[in-house]
Formats: C-alpha cells, sequence, structure tokens
C-alpha cells in the first residue's frame, strides 16, 4: 500500500471521534479504557506520539508487519511514522493511553535530548515490560494529569499539563535506558549507525546539516546512512536534521531574545532570509509570527 493512501492517525482525529474525551487543543488525549482508543483494523500510519500501558488482559496488534502481544504492565510506545493495523482486545483487557502531538511533545523535551534520543530507541523495540511498582507509579502520573486536564478553569492548566507530562517522561525514558543498556549487544548494524547518527546529530546540528558530513564522521557512505537510518525510523537523515534546527529554532523564538538575525548567525545560516524560508517551509509561518503567536 503507497503512503498516500494511508490513513494518518492523529491527536486532532482522535479528539473527534472520542466522545466526552479528556484532551488539550490538538496537542493531547488521554484514555483511561483501551476499549475507547480509535483501533482500526485497517492500517493507519501514526502521526503522533502514542504511549499506552496495559493494566489486564492482553492486546494484540501489528506495527509494520511484525505482531506484537501485550500483557499486564507491558509499555507500548509508537513513534511518528509507523504504521499500525489489526488491533484485538481481550475481553478482560484493560489499560490506559496517551496520544502526544509531536510538536507538543518536542516542546516539552526541547532542552532535554537525552529523553527524545531515548524514545528514539523504541522505533525498534515498540513495547517492554516493566515493573509494578513501576506500573503503578504510570497510573498515578496518568490520573493526576487527567484530573489537571479535566480542569479547565485553571488559568495554567496546559504550562501544568506539560510539567506533568515532562516529570512522567523521565521515568519513561529511565526505563527506555535500562531497556537500551540491557539490549546494546544485540543492536544490528543499521540500529548502531542510526545511533551513532542521532548522537552525532545532537552535538552537531546547529552548524552542520548535510548528510556526506555525519556519513564520513562515521565512516559509511552516504547512500548506506541513508538507508540504515529509513530503515530503523522510516525516515531520510534530512528529516533528523531539519527535526532538531527546526526546534533549536522554536526554543529561540520562545525562550530567548535573540534577534533573527542573532539566530540565523547562531545556527549558521547564510543569513536571515535564508532563515525565514527554511523555518516558513517546514513551520508554514514566519519566525516573527511564531514569535508573536
Amino acid at each position: 500500500m503507497n503512503n498516500h493512501q494511508l490513513t494518518n492517525a492523529t491527536v486532532a482525529l482522535a479528539k473527534q471521534e472520542l466522545e466526552g474525551g479528556h484532551y488539550i487543543d490538538d496537542d493531547l488525549v488521554l484514555y483511561d479504557r483501551f476499549e475507547d482508543l480509535p483501533l482500526p483494523k485497517d492500517p493507519r500510519r501514526i502521526n503522533c506520539l502514542f504511549v499506552a500501558l496495559c493494566l489486564e488482559g492482553t492486546a494484540q496488534y501489528m506495527v509494520d508487519t511484525l505482531e506484537y502481544q501485550a500483557q499486564k504492565n507491558d509499555v507500548i510506545i509508537i513513534n511518528a511514522g509507523h504504521v499500525t493495523n489489526n488491533y484485538t482486545l481481550s475481553s478482560d483487557c484493560r489499560g490506559i493511553a496517551i496520544m502526544c502531538s509531536n510538536n507538543f511533545f518536542q516542546e516539552i523535551v526541547m532542552e532535554i535530548h537525552e529523553i527524545s534520543s531515548l524514545f528514539l530507541f523504541v522505533q525498534s523495540h515498540p513495547m517492554f515490560h516493566i515493573k509494578e511498582e513501576t506500573a503503578q507509579t504510570f497510573v498515578e502520573y496518568f490520573n493526576l494529569i487527567q484530573r489537571k486536564v479535566k480542569d479547565s478553569s485553571h488559568r495554567f492548566r496546559k504550562e501544568l499539563v506539560t510539567v506533568l507530562l515532562k516529570s512522567m517522561l523521565y521515568d519513561i525514558g529511565n526505563e527506555i535506558y535500562q531497556l537500551q543498556l540491557s539490549t546494546n549487544n544485540k543492536q544490528t548494524r543499521a540500529e548502531k549507525i542510526f545511533y551513532d547518527f542521532i548522537q552525532l546529530l545532537q552535538e552537531h546540528f546547529r552548524y552542520e546539516r548535510r548528510v556526506n558530513w555525519y556519513a564520513g564522521q562515521l565512516n559509511i557512505t552516504p547512500k548506506y546512512l541513508s538507508e540504515s537510518v529509513k530503515q530503523v525510523s522510516k525516515r531520510p537523515p534530512n528529516d533528523w536534521i531539519d527535526r532538531y534546527v527546526i526546534m533549536e529554532i522554536r526554543v529561540l523564538l520562545k525562550n530567548s531574545t535573540m534577534s533573527i538575525k542573532e539566530i540565523a548567525q547562531e545556527l549558521h545560516f547564510p543569513n536571515q532570509s535564508f532563515l525565514g524560508k527554511y523555518f516558513k517551509e517546514h513551520v508554514g509561518m514566519s519566525p516573527l509570527k511564531y514569535r508573536k503567536g
């Protein structure tokens, strides 16, 4: 099936399908019952971050044609770009889930790149088991976030939810880190290239945006780098480079007093105009409009 034939699974669409649900704008949707999840039999491309915890029973599903079965205390994480289908829940299945838009997730982790890279690790490990104590902590986070999402009269509702989500992501990130330590010796060649590329990217994206340069640093050909990155993450290297650069521009526009010219210099763009065109192409608005918004 070609990409253009797939229906995207987004927070905005999930919000429309959820009756009386708990959500914030088109950024976040919470599900306290697995049976309320929009679980299609037909393939859908995930265009958000999906995080779920199975509390009882079993949930079967496919990610990129691979079949998984989640049981009690299994965490399911599906990043943007992956194709899911064939969901089947057992009659006693219970669980909780969060759908978070890509932009909202990046805003939450924009200053903690390690968390972002840990979530990239689950590109090839979309399900893992956690201890009962950790699962209960996850549920406590979820319940607190849900209560705050419901409190629409709270002046700082979204800001508070953001802080709580960030705390939860730290705990989930630690679980992913422990998983990563235990599986490092089992990485495929493509996975190692991908994680090495992301690590290099985090260090150098401010001034280096050429795929050839990263391939050279890894002592492989640009074609091999592109094939490996796309195999693991379903995205080419250029997409990852743009993602890091755009997020840094967002951070500087919203959280610094630097002029757009200074930001262009900081990120080694030829000039302010070039940065403006680049930003508008990826975000859909000018840097100035984004800063004022």
